[in-house]
């Protein structure tokens, strides 16, 4: 009878610990505070709404990467990286996060990438913000392993990219040529963007260890030059980069940029803004004129460029015509606030982050959030 009394209480008190060690496991993995719609969506594009809410409560999401298998990765600014996952479970887990990564004025945790090998190397890239030697602040791109739903083994592929509270580039992505893009901005020194010796102001081109590539203009990690703050890329279906970038601040703001990036071109800042011409200048392909886009992050659906408004509050669309702007058109224009990233997913629709916990935002119930687009229903 001991014997038995004594089995059945060892088995209660095994039990008692896998329901605890379960719990723990949900609780450290899979945190409450951010929240992924629950409402089962239709396969065909006829029967999406024109915008779903993917997620909500994020804080100050900065740049989305798919995964292969539909789910996506998410960065938000103070150093958290989020695996979103919209399939039968539509959870949300925390799979790292970049101690050093300084969210200081408009730095941080900024922009990710994966591998165009991914599937083999499980390699993901990230660009985020660091504080050196006392107050110096820089920007870094650093390469990462992403395997059992956890982000492991930083590895600095480029490093020393000049910074500051404001004017830190950081979109990365990588073009159909299968090099990494790195989108920098002068750090709130516009000499710096004619510098082609720095690495501010400037689109980069590397290998994804972070090296040289054969053919770059100036045999060093450069592509382009004279930008001011890079904060979109995408390709067109003719292999053409496109980029957003941010014009002048302060009470003389405005002059937003659209450009059409060639290889080793001069983009003109702070010499040229707006319509301005400058022999071995090249002028944008569109400006805001004396509005502000604050533009952002940007994706090519169709023949026109999508990209994110922040103080215009809007997702501009930039159609496109034989290399020039024909019509710009507005959506949502303060429906959501501060826009700052767009994505082409997967399954054919735009994905947009808000940023009103930035510091600059007006943030309402449920802030930050990502948005599903079926640009169809525009």
């Amino acid at each position: 009878m001991k014997k038995i009394i004594l089995i059945t209480l060892i088995a209660l008190f095994i039990g008692l610990l896998i329901f605890l060690n379960k719990n723990l496991i949900n609780k450290t993995t899979s945190p409450s505070s951010v929240s992924i719609t629950k409402e089962p969506l239709d396969n065909t594009k006829n029967e999406i709404p024109l915008q779903t809410i993917v997620a909500t409560n994020l804080d100050t999401p900065w740049s989305i990467a798919f995964l292969p298998n539909g789910s996506f990765l998410v960065t938000e600014r103070k150093g958290d990286i989020w695996l979103i996952d919209q399939g039968k479970n539509k959870n949300a887990l925390l799979v790292g996060n970049i101690n050093n990564a300084r969210e200081i004025g408009e730095g941080g945790l900024l922009g990710i990438a994966l591998d165009p090998k991914f599937s083999q190397n499980n390699f993901i890239y990230l660009y985020y913000t660091y504080q050196q030697n006392g107050d110096d602040t820089l920007n870094r791109v650093v390469r990462m392993v992403f395997k059992d739903n956890k982000l492991s083994g930083e590895t600095i592929i480029v490093d020393n990219i000049p910074g500051a509270a404001n004017h830190n580039g950081g979109r990365i992505k990588f073009g159909p040529d299968g090099y990494l893009y790195i989108g920098t901005d002068d750090a709130q020194n516009p000499s710096q963007a004619q510098n082609k010796n720095l690495l501010a102001g400037k689109i980069l081109r590397v290998t994804n260890e972070g090296k040289v590539v054969l053919g770059n203009p100036f045999n060093n990690l450069i592509y382009s030059f004279g930008h001011r703050n890079v904060q979109g890329l995408t390709w067109n279906a003719n292999g053409n980069l496109w980029t957003t970038e941010h014009g002048r601040s302060g009470v003389l703001s405005g002059l937003d940029e659209l450009n059409l990036i060639e290889i080793g071109k001069n983009y003109g800042w702070p010499d040229i803004e707006g319509n301005e011409i400058k022999d071995g200048m090249e002028t944008a392909k569109s400006n805001s004129g004396s509005t502000t886009w604050a533009p952002s992050g940007a994706a090519f659906l169709g023949n026109s460029v999508f990209f994110a408004g922040l103080r215009g509050q809007a997702l501009y669309q930039a159609v496109i015509e034989n290399g020039k702007v024909i019509e710009l058109k507005e959506h949502f224009k303060n429906n959501f606030g501060r826009i700052r990233d767009v994505v082409l997913g997967p399954d054919g629709l735009l994905y947009i982050t808000t940023s009103n916990l930035d510091g600059r935002g007006k943030p309402t119930d449920g802030d930050d959030k990502i948005i599903k687009v079926n640009v169809s229903k525009l």
